[in-house]
């Protein structure tokens, strides 16, 4: 009975493991990455979900022509109903809306939601949708955009997703810690496009060249550049962002599980006297996300890097400071499912005083941590042993 169950165990281990090396083969044969050029917009950062939901449920109830959004995850909680009831209202009121929710990530929207956005006429719809032949491997390749566009003049963009835990209302995870962008100006217009794209992806629908959704827009102040990626190409932008540091990087992110090359491109500034400071949360969300770092984490102490733990509450954020020449803000973890699996959607932001401005709020997460000693990590644990090794096996998905 044992052998047998043994043998069904590895038979299944191994058709997820063949799945996904041949479905990620083909996907890489496949992938495309929209490219933009540097566009002038005026760009706000928002680090509270309770205000940046203010701002953005606001800029919907004045919605006039069109409401496009993207969201990674919507639950099913209150703030959530909420959310799609004024989506319903807006659709009801003659405005044109969709709404693209990952499949994975909207796994608890209710059926009877989403019949009352069709009800309404919100047009609705799962992006990447599990399809054979490569199951196992569909399901892991997630689009992890959030991107909102209303009436093709105003954006969003960034780590917040709808649920309560991003308004502070979560039992556990809180209060939460993220980074977002509200975007005018003429950037918008690659936000639309690439919300387009993605619709046409998954509905077959495209509305790409639609003049409707894209109105003139005047070019505002601030210098930025949207990095698109899906599943390719973004282990290298990061490489090339941190190759350019002369004084300081800065990386905020939720999991900290980099490619080798991107690890060795740390190390390599590092060695060349660039102060090296990685944020991660104390608390975690997912299990062994946290011990996937700890191997990486050994190294980089050794080598004279910083390694904060956030305090309070759970850091979500997405964010990386260069110098005082270059910041980085969008969707991407700096994990191995962001750089090889997921869709993601980052900004450059180039402009000084938006990135004093995410300076200001680095430097309170800063203090809000609590550095990790090496010691601490290379102390005898079993049980923390055992947990990173299977992190370590497991790391691709994490």
């Amino acid at each position: 009975m044992f052998s047998t169950l043994f043998s069904i165990i590895m038979l299944i281990l191994t058709w997820c493991w063949i799945d996904f090396k041949l479905g990620h083969k083909k996907h890489l044969k496949q992938a495309t990455n929209i490219t933009f050029p540097p566009r002038k917009s005026e760009l706000t950062v928002f680090t509270s979900g309770e205000i940046l939901f203010e701002d953005f449920l606001k800029e919907i109830e004045l919605a006039q022509d069109s409401i496009h959004i993207l969201f990674y995850i919507v639950t099913d909680d209150q703030f959530s109903r909420d959310f799609l009831k004024l989506l319903q209202k807006k659709a009801e009121s003659g405005v044109e809306v969709r709404l693209l929710v990952d499949l994975i990530g909207g796994k608890k929207m209710s059926r009877q939601s989403i019949q009352e956005l069709k009800r309404s006429k919100v047009h609705f719809s799962f992006s990447f949708q599990t399809k054979p032949p490569f199951l196992f491997y569909s399901t892991q390749r997630r689009n992890h955009r959030k991107i909102t566009v209303i009436d093709g003049r105003i954006g969003y963009l960034g780590g917040f997703n709808v649920g309560k835990e991003y308004i502070n209302q979560g039992e556990k995870l809180n209060p939460w810690r993220d980074y977002h962008l509200k975007v005018t100006g003429e950037g918008v217009k690659d936000l639309q496009e690439v919300f387009l794209t993605d619709w046409f992806h998954d509905t077959k629908e495209d509305l790409r060249g639609t003049p409707a959704y894209f109105p003139h827009l005047v070019p505002a102040s601030q210098a930025q550049e949207f990095i698109v990626t899906n599943g390719s190409d973004l282990e290298q932008t990061l490489i090339k962002l941190i190759q350019k540091a002369n004084k300081e990087v800065i990386i905020g992110t939720p999991y900290f599980i980099p490619s080798q090359p991107l690890f060795q491109a740390l190390r390599d500034a590092l060695a060349r006297d660039v102060a090296v400071t990685v944020i991660v949360p104390d608390m975690s969300d997912h299990a062994l996300v946290k011990e996937a770092s700890f191997r990486y984490f050994r190294v980089l102490l050794k080598d004279g890097a910083s390694i904060m733990q956030f305090q309070r509450g759970f850091y979500h954020s997405k964010v990386i400071l260069i110098d005082d020449t270059m910041c980085d803000i969008g969707t991407a973890n700096f994990d191995k499912r962001s750089l090889f699996l997921n869709s993601e959607i980052n900004c450059l932001i180039y402009d000084r005083s938006c990135i004093e401005d995410v300076k200001r709020e680095l430097a309170i997460d800063i203090a809000e941590s609590k550095p990790i000693a090496e010691k601490t990590l290379s102390s005898p644990n079993i049980i923390r042993s055992a947990k990173e090794s299977l992190a370590a096996i497991f790391s691709p998905f994490l």
